[in-house]
């Protein structure tokens, strides 16, 4: 009887035990949210010294309506048949619509013509680099033998016996007859007139509508991707050399044997680390510049910047990339400024058409 006494109180015991237990924990199975962190600002991304906003020039209207008329002239062409508006039509942003210019008799020449729109702001003209200003630069074409050919004596004779000429020219520059220098300048004060401020411009001064959502996501990757290691300052360009080809071989890419053109600064300095290097480009106006690149090589502006996402930053870009990069350049596309082109029917147009046929012709030969 002791015996089953005892197994009942330890039978008694071990339920008690058991039942003062605190009942387990029921895990929690709902997972904790990821803490999604906003993105930081767009004007805190680009920053407040990456890009500047075009600024207002202080010019001599006079002086520029007579380099308006010598950069359509051409009398300043050895044959009498180009201007500096056959290479840099007003009506295709200041650029060529072919990959090579083509100047007098019909010559291809070895390199695309860079913009003249807001060339102002390039710390040296030409892809290489060897114009210092827009003077040199504009003293270089005309005498050039592929490109105009013409002769100083020459052309100085064809104005000099221009009477109305000579009068609008002694109004701005003083009594005497036309001169070399006083050409160049007429022609270099109007290309400081050919400013294009857009809606880039308008966002860089504070108004945050300028852009709308899709050119927000293609600056915000403009500047994440490292487009702007290059593409920066006033003309989004035109600050430095780089390499062309800095990560990836850009000329075998291309697939075609190396031109003369191609060395780039090289042919200026003769110094090996200046192989292939080239000024950087202005992207202001991209959207109507095209052919792109030294060699106009590539004439759709969605599959240049893919080409320079890969052989300058050795990156390969998503569509969605590429879409909101190219609404982005388009934001720096802006409006030349009243009586930048010619009044009379032989103006860019006129220009952009002859320059067309004088490319088929050398094509067909």
């Amino acid at each position: 009887m002791r015996h089953c006494l005892i197994a009942v109180l330890l039978v008694l015991s071990g339920c008690g035990s058991e039942s003062s237990d605190p009942a387990p924990e029921t895990p929690d199975e709902t997972p904790e949210e990821p803490i999604v962190e906003a993105p930081r600002p767009l004007r805190e991304v680009v920053g407040e010294d990456t890009f500047e906003a075009l600024p207002t020039a202080e010019l001599d209207g006079p002086k520029v309506l007579l380099g308006r008329a010598l950069f359509h002239d051409r009398r300043l062409s050895g044959d009498e048949s180009v201007s500096c508006s056959t290479c840099h039509m007003l009506s295709h942003g200041g650029a060529e619509p072919r990959a090579t210019s083509v100047g007098i008799q019909g010559q291809v020449g070895p390199i695309n013509s860079p913009t003249v729109i807001n060339a102002e702001h390039n710390f040296r003209q030409f892809w290489d680099g060897r114009a210092a200003d827009l003077l040199e630069q504009a003293a270089g074409p005309v005498t050039n033998p592929i490109e105009m050919g013409g002769e100083w004596p020459t052309i100085l004779e064809r104005l000099n016996d221009d009477d109305a000429f000579v009068s609008q020219m002694q109004a701005s520059y003083g009594d005497g007859p036309v001169t070399q220098a006083n050409v160049l300048d007429a022609i270099v004060q109007y290309e400081r007139s050919l400013s294009t401020p857009g809606d880039f411009d308008r966002w860089l001064g504070g108004a945050d509508d300028a852009l709308d959502e899709q050119e927000q996501r293609g600056l915000r990757a403009f500047v994440e991707i490292g487009c702007t290691t290059c593409h920066r300052g006033i003309n989004l360009g035109g600050t430095m050399y780089q390499r062309m080809g800095l990560v990836t071989n850009y000329f075998e890419r291309r697939g075609g044997r190396v031109t003369e053109a191609d060395l780039g600064r090289f042919n200026v300095t003769e110094e090996e680390t200046d192989r292939h290097m080239f000024k950087v480009p202005t992207l202001r106006n991209i959207e109507n510049t095209g052919p792109y690149f030294h060699d106009g090589s590539e004439a759709d502006l969605a599959n240049a910047v893919r080409t320079m996402a890969t052989v300058q930053l050795g990156q390969e870009l998503e569509e969605s990339q590429v879409s909101d990069l190219v609404a982005f350049l388009r934001t720096l596309t802006g409006e030349l400024p009243d009586g930048a082109a010619l009044p009379s029917a032989g103006g860019t147009e006129e220009a952009t058409e002859e320059a067309e046929a004088a490319t088929e012709g050398a094509t067909e030969e």
